[in-house]
C-alpha cells in the first residue's frame, strides 16, 4: 500500500487505529447467547417491536443455500440493532410474516459486507433499505487490503471472527447450532465496524465518494439474464465442432428446466463434465448415454429419457441452426484481440490503464472501484466517434464525461477520472491548451 505525501491533501491510506490481527481476541459466541430462531407471525411481529425500539443502524445479513438450490432466496436473516439485540428470523414458513419487519426496518439504514449479496434475495421478501452503508465496499475505498468481513472485523476491532458454515446448505432445517452460532457472529459487530469504516472514510475525505457507491448499490437494478449462459459451461472451451455446441445448449436448457422445478443447484442435477462428455460421444441409445461418466448415476438416471431427448434435438438441427462457434460480442471484442484488430484502440486502452493505475496509487482505491473495466474497455474501444475520425473533441473532458455518465459512472468517479483519462487519450489536446 503506498503512502500518503504528507505534503498532498488528497485521500490517502487507512489513518485509524487499527490492531494486530494476528493478535486479535476470538469472538467465540454472542454476547447474548445465540438466539432462537423466529419462524411465525407473532414471533416474527414481536421482533420488528423490539427492533423499533432500538437505536441506530440496523446491521442486516442473509443466508443462502448457493450450490444446493436453484433459487437465490434467503433462508435465513439476521439482525441486530443497538437496544434491541440479535434476531434470526426463518421466513420459508411464512413469507408474508416478513411484511411486520419492513414496515419497520425498511425506514433504517442497513449495515451490510457485500451488500449487493444479499440485497436481492432480501428485495424478494419486500425488505428494502432507505439508506444503506456497506462495509466491504467502504474499505474498499478506504484503501484497506484486506476487506473481508473477518479481516476487517480483526484490524478495525481487534476481534477474531472465525468464519466457517459460509458455504453450507442453509435450506437445511432444522439448522444446526454451530450454524446459528456463526450466522449471529456475523451481526454482532457489524455496526461498531461500520462506525470505524466510516471514520477511516472521513479521515480521508472519502464520505461523499462512498455516499455515491453505497446509495449506487441500494437502488442498482438487477441485472438482466446474460445471453447464452450455457456457454459458460466448464469445458466447452474443449470442444471444436458445432454440433457438439448444440449437444451442450441442449443439455444445459433441459438441466436448467429440471433444476428450476425441483429447486436444486444444475450442478447437482447434471454436472459440466458430463454435459460435455455427452457432447463429445453423441450417444444414441440410454445404454449408451448411461455408459458415459455421471449418467450412470442414480440421480441421473431418473431423466435419462430427458438427456437423451436433449441430444437427438441437437442432432436433428439443420447445419443453419447450429450455434457458432464463438459468442457474439456484446460490446468490445476480448482484449487480446484487440492489437491485431484495431492497434489504435489497443494503445487508446494501454494509456487509459495506465492513467487509471497512477489515480488507484494516489487514491489508494482499487482501479475496478474508481471506474469498472468494461466502460473503460467500451469507451476506449469505440467509445467516442472521434476515435475512428481521428480527431479531437471540441470539448474532450465533456465528451468522456458524458460517456462515463451515460455508462453509470457516479459523479465522483467522473471528476477523478475524466482529467486523467482526456490526458492519456488525448495527449495532444492538452499540449495545444
Amino acid at each position: 500500500m503506498p503512502e500518503a505525501d504528507e505534503s498532498d491533501t488528497t485521500p490517502g491510506t487507512p489513518t485509524t487505529a487499527q490492531h494486530d490481527a494476528d493478535n486479535a481476541v476470538p469472538l467465540l459466541a454472542p454476547a447474548d447467547g445465540i438466539p432462537p430462531v423466529l419462524d411465525t407471525a407473532p414471533e416474527i411481529a414481536q421482533a420488528a417491536a423490539a427492533i423499533a425500539a432500538g437505536t441506530g443502524p440496523l446491521a442486516v445479513d442473509a443466508e443462502r443455500a448457493s450450490g444446493f438450490r436453484y433459487s437465490n432466496r434467503a433462508y435465513l436473516i439476521q439482525l441486530r440493532r443497538r437496544g434491541s439485540g440479535t434476531f434470526l428470523i426463518d421466513p420459508i414458513p411464512d413469507p408474508t410474516a416478513v411484511d411486520a419487519l419492513a414496515a419497520v426496518i425498511n425506514d433504517l439504514e442497513w449495515v451490510l459486507h457485500s451488500a449487493d449479496q444479499d440485497l436481492p434475495c432480501l428485495a424478494e421478501l419486500g425488505l428494502r433499505p432507505a439508506r444503506l452503508f456497506d462495509t466491504e465496499l467502504g474499505g474498499r475505498l478506504a484503501g484497506f487490503e484486506r476487506v473481508g468481513l473477518a479481516a476487517m472485523v480483526a484490524k478495525l476491532l481487534g476481534r477474531e471472527l472465525r468464519k466457517g458454515h459460509g458455504a453450507a446448505d442453509w435450506s437445511t432445517r432444522p439448522l444446526p447450532q454451530d450454524w446459528l452460532n456463526y450466522a449471529a457472529l456475523d451481526v454482532e459487530l457489524l455496526v461498531e465496524l461500520r462506525d470505524e469504516v466510516a471514520a477511516a472514510l472521513s479521515e480521508q475525505g472519502k464520505s461523499d465518494w462512498a455516499a455515491q457507491e453505497f446509495e449506487h448499490v441500494r437502488t442498482a437494478e438487477p441485472a438482466p439474464p446474460k445471453p447464452d449462459r450455457w456457454r459458460r459451461t466448464s469445458g466447452i472451451h474443449t470442444l471444436r465442432r458445432a454440433r457438439q455446441l448444440a449437444i451442450v445448449r441442449e443439455l444445459w436448457t433441459a438441466r436448467d428446466v429440471i433444476a428450476r422445478q425441483r429447486d436444486v443447484a444444475p450442478a447437482r442435477i447434471l454436472p459440466d463434465s458430463a454435459i460435455i462428455a455427452a457432447a463429445q460421444a453423441d450417444p444414441r441409445t440410454i445404454p449408451q448415454l448411461r455408459a458415459l461418466p455421471v449418467f450412470g448415476g442414480p440421480r441421473q438416471r431418473r431423466y435419462s429419457r430427458e438427456w437423451l431427448t436433449a441430444v437427438e434435438r441437437a442432432r436433428a438441427l439443420p447445419d443453419a441452426q447450429l450455434p457458432p462457434m464463438s459468442q457474439p460480442f456484446d460490446g468490445p471484442p476480448p482484449v487480446n484481440r484487440w492489437e491485431r484488430r484495431d492497434p489504435a484502440a489497443a494503445a487508446r486502452l494501454s494509456a487509459a490503464r495506465t492513467a487509471m493505475n497512477a489515480l488507484s496509487q494516489r487514491h489508494a482505491v482499487p482501479v475496478e472501484n474508481l471506474l469498472t473495466p468494461d466502460l473503460l474497455r467500451r469507451l476506449c474501444w469505440d467509445g467516442l466517434p472521434e476515435f475512428r475520425s481521428g480527431t479531437i473533441p471540441s470539448d474532450p473532458s465533456t465528451a468522456i464525461g458524458k460517456y462515463l455518465e451515460a455508462g453509470g459512472a457516479r459523479p465522483w468517479q467522473r471528476e477523478l477520472a475524466v482529467p486523467a483519462l482526456v490526458a492519456a487519450l488525448f495527449p495532444a489536446a492538452g499540449q495545444s491548451s
